[in-house]
């Protein structure tokens, strides 16, 4: 389910919007009447599979002369030494032309290496080092994580950047996530607006309360010039009337 149920969930195919199967433990049937062979999971690309009779158990089997072309890619996950994934599986599906064979075998039951990957070049197989499929706009990548309560080591797929492709809950807890900082985002931005205003309205009362300080200043000077200038007044007039009756005493 980890190998078929992120490309549902999370991925168009290459380039976007190409139909596609992913499917696991399927029968593929080659020609009519020969035995099938079951892969652990496999791709195949451009295929139109019937929607209301996909789920039948009696459905469920790939016939490649229906479906016109041969997988694209086929998995293999070893169990035991006895499914022949390095000996006979790897010449079957060879033979009808699957264009990659990928090996995993985290216990080292039949190699020492806990992935391979094969592309087909011409009728045979040939060891690539890279998990990169660039026909099919994936990778692979062995992935350490929990997966519907197990934790253990998985093989994952990846897009061309080397992300996961990720299940259905991971794409809803990113989403989630992702809303959750946005809802965030957003009061902060809010609790940032209504600070930025009430600094703005404390910037205009110390201007108010600035110019009407400076207002009530000036006028307070104003009228203490005003009472000075009086009181000049009144010093020289009660100096003149001094002068005048001065005078007055003199010329009598």
């Amino acid at each position: 389910r980890l190998l078929t149920e992120p490309l549902y969930s999370s991925w168009a195919g290459p380039g976007g919007g190409r139909s596609f199967l992913a499917a696991a433990n399927m029968g593929v049937f080659p020609v009519p009447r020969n035995p099938a062979i079951v892969p652990d999971m496999f791709l195949s690309l451009d295929v139109q599979v019937n929607p209301t009779n996909w789920w039948d158990k009696k459905h469920r089997s790939y016939f490649v002369w229906e479906f016109g072309k041969v997988p694209d890619l086929v998995v293999e996950i070893v169990s035991n030494q006895r499914g022949g994934e390095i000996g006979g599986k790897r010449l079957r599906y060879a033979e009808m032309g699957v264009g990659y064979y990928v090996i995993q075998d985290l216990f080292h039951r039949v190699m020492r290496d806990d992935l391979r990957v094969y592309r087909l070049s011409g009728r045979r197989y040939e060891r690539q080092e890279r998990p990169w499929f660039p026909e099919l706009g994936l990778g692979m990548m062995l992935w350490e994580g929990e997966f519907e309560g197990v934790r253990g080591r998985w093989l994952r797929w990846t897009d061309a950047q080397g992300e996961l492709i990720l299940t259905g809950k991971q794409r809803a807890e990113q989403e989630a996530a992702a809303r959750q900082q946005e809802a965030a985002a957003r009061q902060a931005a809010e609790i940032r607006f209504q600070q930025e205003a009430a600094a703005r309205q404390a910037a205009e009362i110390r201007v108010q309360q600035e110019a009407a300080a400076r207002q009530a200043a000036a006028c307070q000077a104003a009228e203490t010039r005003f009472q000075q200038e009086a009181a000049a007044r009144q010093a020289a007039e009660a100096r003149v009337a001094e002068l005048e009756a001065l005078l007055g005493r003199r010329s009598t």
